[in-house]
Formats: C-alpha cells, sequence, structure tokens
C-alpha cells in the first residue's frame, strides 16, 4: 500500500520510531543513511518548547540527509499543543506526530502520553486543536488502550480519523503492559479495520520475519521499528529490503559496524 504523507511517497514504509533519549539526530542520521522510508524526532514537551527550552531546541534539529522532517509532540492542553505545531511548520517540519503512547510515569502524571486515552473527549480536543493550527499532516500514535479492561484504540483511532489525522501508528501493547509480554499483532487489525487511513503497526519487530508477520496479521500499511534498531542501526533497512524482495540483507562487516559506531560517537 502506497502512502501520501506530506511531500513523500512511501511504497513500503517501514519508520523509525520517536524514542526519548535513543532518536537524536545522531542517530536517526545513522538509521536514515542505512536507508529507511522515515525517521521521527524524539518526544517533544508541547509547553517546554513553547517556552523555548534549550533541550526542545535541540531536539527539533535536522540535517538536510534526514528526509522528511517529522516531529512528534506530546502535551496534555490543546493550546500549548497549538502553538508547538506552529512553531515546528514554521521551522520546516513535514508532518506533525502527536503521541498518544508513551507509557512513562513522568508523562503519564502529567496526563499526556498514553494517559490522554483514558478521555477520549479530551484527546480529541488536543488533535483538532493541532490539525487546526498547520498546514501539515498530523499524524497520531498510541497504544491499545490504558489496560486490557479498557482497549479503546479502535474508537479513538476511528474519531481521530475523523477529526483529520492522516495516519495512525499503533503500539501492540496497552501502558498497563509497558513493554511486558508480547504486542498483540492481532489486536492492531481492529484498529486497522476501524480507520480509512494508512495504519502503521508497532511493537516486537526484531529480525525480518516478524515484520512480515505484523502486517499479516494486522493487516496495516507499513511496519515502525523502535527497540529492535538498538545497537543496530542498519536494522531498519533490512526489514525494509526483505519486505520488498523476501531477500535478507546480511549485518554490515565489522568494518563498516566500527565506522557505524565511531560515527554515531
Amino acid at each position: 500500500m502506497s502512502i501520501q504523507l506530506g511531500p513523500a511517497t512511501l511504497d513500503q514504509p517501514v519508520i523509525l520510531a520517536p524514542m526519548s533519549g535513543i532518536t537524536d539526530q545522531p542517530f536517526r542520521r545513522l538509521v536514515r543513511g542505512f536507508g529507511v522510508d522515515v525517521v521521527v524526532s524524539e518526544m517533544i514537551a508541547s509547553a517546554e518548547q513553547v517556552r523555548g527550552s534549550r533541550l526542545s531546541n535541540e531536539r527539533t534539529r535536522w540535517s538536510p540527509d534526514e528526509g522528511l522532517r517529522v516531529v512528534q509532540l506530546a502535551g496534555c492542553q490543546a493550546e500549548p499543543m497549538a502553538l508547538a505545531a506552529r512553531l515546528n511548520q514554521d521551522q520546516g517540519a513535514d508532518v506533525i506526530d502527536i503521541n498518544m503512547g508513551c507509557p512513562v510515569k513522568k508523562v503519564v502524571g502529567g496526563a499526556a502520553g498514553s494517559a490522554l486515552m483514558r478521555d477520549e473527549d479530551h484527546a480529541l480536543r488536543l488533535i483538532d486543536a493541532v490539525v487546526g493550527a498547520v498546514d501539515l499532516p498530523v499524524t497520531l500514535k498510541m497504544r491499545t488502550g490504558w489496560d486490557l479492561d479498557q482497549r479503546n484504540a479502535p474508537s479513538l483511532a476511528a474519531r481521530a480519523a475523523r477529526a483529520g489525522v492522516k495516519m495512525i501508528t499503533v503500539h501492540g501493547r496497552t501502558r498497563c503492559q509497558f513493554y511486558d509480554g508480547q504486542a498483540d499483532w492481532d489486536f492492531i487489525g481492529k484498529v486497522t479495520e476501524a480507520v480509512n487511513i494508512p495504519l502503521i503497526a508497532n511493537g516486537d519487530v526484531t529480525c525480518p520475519e516478524d515484520a512480515a508477520a505484523m502486517l499479516a496479521r494486522s493487516g496495516a500499511a507499513g511496519v515502525m521499528i523502535g527497540r529492535g534498531a538498538f545497537g543496530r542501526p542498519w536494522f531498519p533497512a533490512q526489514v525494509r529490503h526483505f519486505l520488498a524482495t523476501g531477500e535478507h540483507l546480511p549485518d554490515p562487516d565489522l568494518a563498516v559496524q566500527r565506522e557505524t559506531v565511531v560515527d554515531h560517537y
């Protein structure tokens, strides 16, 4: 399935997930250099960016060779989310992604991240504010729900699509699962069925065959890879190659791996 996202056409989307403390500019450039469709910024606190914090400014630095500029924003209030989205648009962002999936206590305790899935009406107010603030595509990343008794991702995804969100990514765990157990790729399929926009599946892709199985079970249009890229920035490119050809790309030889480590350092 081909996806049009801003100025880019993605034929077999493999996306590097936003990960705080990981997907900074140096790491994004490494992954992009091996060959992947999209890399996403670290999560940026909207209120902090509006206040002009140094850390937020660092997280919005991009290199020309990174391709599509996808900036992920987190927050719990509509006005700072809208202001931060507009600020990033003015700074050259191509896509604004809204974080409703982060399970970390500090974020959830501030009623942001996956805590927003507990109040769909409030979540929609944030989505409406961001969509209305920019002329860019707005995407959304979420979990399957807050806990196993409240897996409302299909409902929230459908409402987000009607509000103008152009693409949705679902991590196949609830917030209360954090990263325990197995990502539920079959449940992601229920979210795919609930929307008429592209859906990206995320969670537990550690080898190329995992990506193919996740796509088959979820019906998703693409794959997002997070922890699978730890220590191997070439892995998303290997997944992309396997999905396109059915063939395995070997790991880079040790000389290239050494150069990669030095470059990252």
